[in-house]
């Protein structure tokens, strides 16, 4: 990378994209990094699932290398001037249907870390933080996770700020929508046209594109004949509801220093769920029980699961149903206590998943110049201040053997029945009915 000027096109400006472009111009000042997204970094809406009201901060892992990532982006989050006016250390509280207590807590011993957490026995737990969570629903629940160094961040406040970072540093950030990537006759990948149709070129372009990214592999397969760039199985865009409630002044004053609560269930039962503490506009978030993908034609006898068309992924059409999974959480939490609170706001929020909620970093086997960095698989958010480093190596071939094959593009990959969190329904089932006049 030190030879001649290296250039780089990063695709989609989430927490992949913002740190693998701060990362970059950091160590590599006078790079040209050019960072492309549909939406400007500070409108009031955007498809990122990295845009968001509130994310979880935790290093809370079962898996030994996310939980010495998530110590690593934890420290800058609670020490960088430049990122923790974005976290709050208000502790988790994870209802554990399996050893995943003593899994973390073993591997915070491994690893040297020092913390106030431990696994409370449920009596001793309902009692804690006034009570909070005595009414949620305990069943098949074998002990607390409490880990008081744990939190969450303002999401979409945190992203703004360190995309202006960039920006202020060298990052040019373009706004717009990627049409296909483009090749040369040896099938290098040497930039992305828009739809609008100018070229962007690069010795290096990115796809940190998140739940875009397979819809985008099919596009440039088709338009350059290079079948190989297909996703496949690797890669699945799933969508999760969530909702938010705004607490009274007296409740607020009772759920203000609340912790991030989790309900844990295995593979069998799906997906865990979460609740966030009310944010300075004293509004409540949960996330919900179903995640889904939504399978389409997007090109003639292609089918594949992506966001739907609309240039919002269609995020604020909530159906009913996905409505009812956000009072089903909210119940599970709260029970009596949050049954007459007004659920107010809802949002379909997307990204991409692999069957293992892996990473994937790594170079694009059917071309050279062209690498992936995405498949947060909803829980990359936490991993934000550090995420650039390792694509930054990955780049660089620096990356460990270890992390080289954990997030690699081609490798074997697990049964998807194996994951809670794997998309297990179809967004047309989820739908409200439509409606017929009659005439």
């Amino acid at each position: 990378m030190t030879s001649g000027k290296p250039s780089y096109i990063i695709i989609g400006a989430g927490v992949f994209g913002v740190s693998t472009a701060y990362h970059l111009i950091k160590k590599y000042p006078d790079a040209s990094v050019t960072l492309v997204d549909r939406d400007a970094f500070d409108a009031d809406s955007r498809v990122a699932a990295s845009w968001d009201w509130n994310k979880v901060v935790r290093a809370d892992y079962d898996d030994i290398v996310y939980c010495q990532l998530g110590l690593e982006a934890q420290d800058i989050f609670k020490f960088d001037p430049l990122w923790k006016p974005y976290f709050h250390e208000t502790g988790i509280y994870w209802m554990c249907r399996s050893e995943y207590a003593q899994d973390v807590i073993d591997n915070y011993k491994k690893l040297g870390r020092n913390a106030d957490l431990s696994a409370v026995p449920i009596d001793e737990a309902r009692k804690m933080y006034g009570g909070l969570f005595d009414d949620a629903d305990y069943t098949g629940v074998k002990e607390v996770l409490v880990n008081k160094t744990s939190g969450w961040a303002a999401a979409g406040d945190c992203l703004q700020a360190i995309t202006r970072k960039a920006v202020e540093l060298g990052v040019k950030y373009v706004t717009a929508e990627i049409a296909t990537l483009q090749f040369d006759d040896r099938g290098r990948c040497y930039g992305v046209k828009t739809a609008t149709g100018e070229t962007l070129s690069a010795s290096h372009v990115i796809l940190c594109t998140g739940a875009f990214t397979p819809k985008l592999l099919e596009l440039s397969a088709e338009s350059s004949g290079l079948t190989d760039l297909r996703a496949g199985p690797r890669i699945l865009a799933g969508g999760i509801t969530e909702g938010l409630t705004q607490l009274d002044d007296k409740t607020y004053e009772r759920f203000a220093a609340m912790p991030v609560g989790v309900q844990g269930y295995t593979a069998k039962t799906g997906p865990f769920i979460g609740s966030l503490p009310p944010t300075d506009g004293r509004e409540l978030k949960w996330w919900g029980q179903t995640i889904f993908k939504n399978t389409q034609e997007v090109l003639p006898g292609r089918h594949i699961s992506m966001p739907p068309p609309e240039p919002d992924y269609a995020q604020w059409k909530v159906p009913g149903r996905l409505k009812e999974d956000i009072r089903y959480a909210n119940n599970v939490f709260y029970g009596s206590k949050g049954a007459n609170w007004k659920l107010e706001k809802h949002r379909i929020c997307w990204d991409a998943f692999t069957t293992s909620s892996d990473f994937i970093i790594s170079p694009h086997s059917a071309s050279e110049g062209l690498y992936v960095a995405t498949c947060g698989s909803f829980h990359g958010w936490k991993f934000f201040p550090v995420l650039g480093k390792y694509v930054l190596q990955m780049l660089e071939g620096s990356l460990s053997p270890k992390l080289a094959e954990k997030w690699a593009w081609d490798r074997e990959r697990p049964d998807p029945s194996l994951n809670a969190d794997w998309p297990r329904m179809e967004m047309k089932d989820l739908l409200d009915p439509v409606r017929t006049s009659k005439l």
